[in-house]
């Protein structure tokens, strides 16, 4: 495969939502990714695969959550009114790129539409979840670790 073809398939890639393309040409496999630095990601072990990397910054650090936010299992409580962020395919959500750093978001904290609220990991590849309206995050339904449904209510902005 040339060069060229692997220059358009990055910008493929950087101009879309997806967060690893895998394209396969006769015996020759590209393999591209975007993860987010200080994520860890987990790739099978495979035959050899001519891969090319690209990473984009992550989100600027947030302070720690003074306490646990996420209004799953909050018992009762309404949810409150405002957009609310979908969850767009199955797996497990992470609140943070890895378990040392800070939530990408908390409760109060204001967003602007295109800001990472959370990572679903599906089938090995780490999909960030972005606001798709500016506002204020008035609850985070689902928990870190907590696998999730398709369509399943993840975030409220208002």
């Amino acid at each position: 495969m040339d060069l060229r073809k692997i220059k358009k398939l990055i910008d493929l890639l950087e101009e879309s939502n997806l967060a690893e393309l895998e394209i396969k040409e006769g015996e020759e496999i590209v393999r591209l990714s975007r993860i987010p630095k200080g994520m860890v990601s987990a790739l099978p072990a495979a035959a050899p695969v001519q891969q090319v990397r690209v990473d984009t910054p992550a989100p600027a650090a947030v302070p720690p959550p003074a306490a646990t936010e996420s209004a799953a299992g909050a018992g009762g409580k309404a949810t409150p009114e405002g957009h609310i962020v979908k969850a767009p395919m199955v797996g497990t959500f992470y609140a943070s790129a890895n378990p040392e750093s800070p939530p990408f978001v908390k409760i109060g904290q204001a967003v602007k539409a295109g800001d990472t609220l959370g990572i679903i990991e599906a089938m090995k590849m780490f999909n960030q979840i972005e606001a798709d309206v500016s506002g204020t995050v008035l609850a985070i339904l689902v928990g870190n670790g907590q696998p999730v449904e398709f369509d399943e209510p993840m975030f409220v902005i208002g």
